[in-house]
């Protein structure tokens, strides 16, 4: 989620003796080959990535990854999911380990342009924020001048939080912690009165604490984090079917198109949809031309992912704010099919 390691990562893609703008061409074919998609996802994030007790993986993110091997193969299940840490999930992707890095991954212009990668799209904006135990009384992250504040060490976190305290003359104590999973458990055990890093994160683990209902995750929000699907450079053909099923969802939703009724749309007399749904756009990407259909049947529009994995009535309780088509006031907006 956070830029960490950047400079171990690029000597370990190096030391894998793949440069920076290493072609890796068909894609697509060596996927048709194995039968399924690997797909990169992380080690356990509710609402994004996270595997269950019977090794079933659910999230946004996985759906992106299942929304690709609907349209490859037509068949959603057609995808595999290799569990990756921050430090392991760019070279995982350069070396070919994985076809696709969907999990919880920040678009910046070093991982964009320095590693050898292609953000396919952004499936969730996000933005760094902050946790504290409501029976504080604290209303808003301006609050928090002298809090003690948990983070993971050796990430832009530490530094968005330094900025934001110093352009607001305010005071903090930083306690951080190489994994996640400490700094959730220094938390809830009070060593410290707040918790940062990005507002999905804070949402996810809070279910992880003793008692999530006596957090709240204040308004305010401090940095920029579009997350997205990543793939390798080199190959624009496997970028534009990644990409491409990430906006057939927008549209999806857009024109009214839902997993329960794509089979009566698949007949409209709307020009737009019977371009989403037909046409000869999926030939065009090496896939099957209703590659759209498959996608939207199998697991739904942009908005139905989204309720289903981290909307209202889900436990993480996310508001789509931003996250809302480009027509509702947000900033998920579907370029056409045309």
């Amino acid at each position: 989620m956070k830029k960490t390691l950047l400079t171990t990562v690029m000597g370990a893609v190096a030391a894998l003796g793949v440069s920076a703008g290493a072609s890796s061409a068909a894609t697509l074919d060596d996927v048709k080959d194995k039968g399924f998609i690997q797909c990169g996802v992380s080690q356990g994030l509710p609402g994004f990535s996270n595997q269950d007790s019977d090794g079933n993986w659910s999230g946004l993110d996985v759906d992106l990854c299942k929304g690709v091997a609907a349209a490859v193969f037509g068949d959603a299940t057609a995808v595999k999911f290799t569990p990756l840490s921050a430090k392991e999930r760019f070279t995982a992707l350069q070396s070919g380990e994985i076809d696709i890095l969907s999990r919880n991954t920040t678009w910046t212009a070093s991982r964009d342009t320095q590693l050898g990668l292609n953000f396919a799209g952004v499936n969730y904006y996000d933005g760094q924020g902050f946790m504290v135990r409501s029976e504080l009384g604290v209303n808003s992250a301006l609050e928090l001048s002298g809090a003690s504040i948990c983070t993971n060490t050796g990430t832009t976190t530490e530094l968005n939080v330094a900025d934001y305290f110093a352009a607001n003359n305010m005071q903090y104590e930083l306690v951080a912690f190489e994994k996640a999973d400490e700094v959730v458990a220094a938390y809830d055990a009070g060593r410290c009165d707040v918790y940062t890093t990005d507002a999905s994160g804070l949402y996810a683990q809070r279910l992880k604490l003793t008692d999530p209902a006596a957090h709240t995750v204040l308004p305010e929000i401090i940095s920029k984090e579009p997350l997205g699907p990543v793939v390798r450079q080199g190959d624009d053909q496997w970028f534009n079917i990644v990409r491409w099923t990430h906006i057939a969802t927008l549209n999806a939703e857009e024109f009214g198109i839902t997993s329960a009724n794509v089979g009566e749309m698949m007949g409209s007399d709307n020009p737009g949809i019977k371009r989403l749904l037909g046409g000869e756009f999926g030939e065009a990407m090496g896939i099957p031309n209703d590659w759209a259909a498959q996608i939207i049947k199998s697991v739904g529009n942009y908005a139905e992912m989204f309720d289903r994995n981290v909307g209202p009535d889900t436990p993480l309780g996310i508001a789509r704010g931003v996250n809302a088509l480009w027509t509702d006031g947000g900033l998920q907006y579907g370029p056409p099919v045309r």
